[in-house]
């Protein structure tokens, strides 16, 4: 299959090296640096490459600030029958542009990134096909996660939307509230360093994905469970009250399991 993946960063540039070998694959960025270390694959700085390349897959990687931007500007270089698909963590206005496109699509979630996961090692991690999306183009993605050894959940878009608040809005919110309050410590233990570790590592990434992950309608009801656990938490310890803390040790424990 002829195969065109917009965008030459990191996740890019790990399915470019991922597809390549069974596939036909160019990568576009117009960036030119970011192609340097591409191989075996075409590389285009140009959108005008892609008219004679005539891709029958187009996988957007660009980030998600620019997601719909690069579907725009690539649309006027493809076939009608060429299928979109998107690896986005934030499918906020991709359903509408689905159904304007008059292509077929899939869209999935890869629940891994260059900044926690080890693209070397997968084994452990998920991924998330949507459901609406075209049949043909499902298998294709699926059959990749398969080989990945990825655990693979199919949701609609709207499921998506709802797991990305509970999975990501929760621990992002958390780590920022820790980092917020956070003082350097010149002998921290274990704990602490794992938690900084954690919160060096979210604030690393994109400024707009942290916004536009934490901006999921579906957010706002995650952040009212995290108060209202820290104020059961705070009235615990202010009374000292072992026996309440005792129950809400175990109903974590039981969280966990």
């Amino acid at each position: 299959m002829k195969i065109l993946i917009l965008g030459a960063g990191k996740m890019g540039s790990f399915f470019c090296d991922l597809l390549s070998f069974d596939h036909d694959v160019a990568i576009y960025d117009p960036d030119k640096k970011k192609l340097r270390f591409t191989f075996n694959a075409r590389r285009f700085s140009s959108l005008d490459e892609v008219d004679a390349f005539k891709p029958e897959l187009v996988l957007n990687a660009a980030t998600v600030k620019y997601t719909l931007d690069a579907f725009e500007k690539v649309l006027p270089h493809l076939e009608k029958n060429v299928i979109l698909s998107d690896i986005a963590s934030v499918k906020t206005g991709l359903p509408e542009f689905y159904k304007n496109s008059g292509h077929p699509f899939v869209s999935t979630h890869p629940m891994f990134g260059p900044t926690f996961a080890s693209l070397s090692n997968l084994a452990n991690e998920n991924a998330i096909i949507i459901s609406e999306g075209d049949h043909l183009g499902k298998v294709f993605f699926r059959d990749i996660y398969n080989k990945l050894g990825l655990h693979i959940e199919e949701y609609t878009f709207q499921e998506h939307d709802e797991t990305i608040a509970y999975s990501l809005s929760i621990p992002f919110a958390s780590t920022l509230v820790f980092a917020s309050v956070m003082k350097h410590q010149n002998a921290p233990g274990t704990t602490f360093k794992r938690h900084m570790g954690i919160a060096k590592g979210l604030m690393s990434e994109d400024d707009y994905l942290l916004s536009e992950i934490l901006f999921n309608p579906n957010t706002p009801s995650q952040l009212e469970r995290i108060t209202e656990q820290l104020d059961l938490l705070r009235d615990i310890v202010s009374r000292k009250d072992s026996e309440a803390m005792t129950t809400y040790l175990n109903k974590v424990r039981e969280n966990l399991k």
